[in-house]
């Protein structure tokens, strides 16, 4: 086991899904983790794990990212490591997409990320040390029908690790991308066993992906085995991404 027991982490999605496994995982390896999610009974799923500090936090608003980096503050004196995790997905076509569906979606997915990450950043270049994990998609690349909100943000994503890691490497501050592929969680249970199947058919694995595959490449990015990968997009999907 690796060694992060003087090591924070804020996982923004933290308690269900990919971030849940993301912040069981580090925990599990010693980080204390602020697993950061929009309501008090979500947080319950991870409330009693050792190492994990819930939050409460609506990351699409600037002013809670700032009392949650104050709780972050408070409780540890800085972050190490970010994870920005946390998206949501309302599908339309764009024809019929309402406003509300695209500011909402890059509201969460993309600001969020954006707002975060430059309240956290201050601190990693005073220190002259950090890691920021993006949690993008293969939407974000390969974009996907009646997803242009969800995959227009994601692919900001994208493109945000790769100018930040430009503008933050001197510091010894690695930004790094994960685009996962479909993986097994509640997003992703809804779907009928027809599109599952045309999405297997795609996948030269065979198989879907479980959220402890992002949670490995997460802890691995976060090690000093990975200090000299920056601005890279790491695709976990099972070789989704080739066709």
């Amino acid at each position: 086991m690796l060694n992060f027991s003087t090591k924070t982490a804020i996982v923004t999605g933290g308690s269900r899904g990919i971030g849940k496994e993301i912040s069981l995982i580090l925990a599990q390896n010693n980080f204390n983790v602020v697993a950061v999610a929009t309501s008090e009974k979500s947080l319950d799923s991870v409330r009693d794990i050792k190492n994990i500090h819930p939050f409460c936090c609506d990351i699409s608003d600037e002013k809670s990212i700032e009392e949650l980096y104050e709780f972050v503050i408070s409780k540890f004196g800085h972050a190490d490591v970010l994870v920005n995790n946390a998206g949501i997905h309302m599908d339309n076509i764009l024809l019929r997409m309402k406003s509300e569906e695209w500011n909402q979606v890059m509201n969460v997915n993309l600001n969020g990320p954006f707002h975060l990450t430059k309240t956290v950043l201050k601190d990693m270049v005073k220190n002259k040390n950090g890691r920021i994990i993006n949690i993008s998609s293969i939407s974000g690349t390969d974009g996907n029908k009646g997803q242009g909100n969800y995959a227009a943000s994601k692919g900001g994503l994208l493109a945000l690790t790769k100018s930040l890691a430009k503008e933050v490497g001197r510091r010894n501050i690695t930004v790094n991308c994960i685009a996962p592929g479909l993986i097994e969680t509640d997003m992703t249970s809804h779907l009928s066993d027809t599109v599952k199947q045309g999405y297997l058919d795609r996948i030269p694995l065979k198989k879907l992906g479980k959220p402890k595959d992002i949670g490995q490449m997460i802890l691995f990015l976060c090690s000093d085995e990975a200090s000299y990968i920056t601005g890279q997009t790491f695709y976990i999907d099972g070789g989704m991404s080739l066709n």
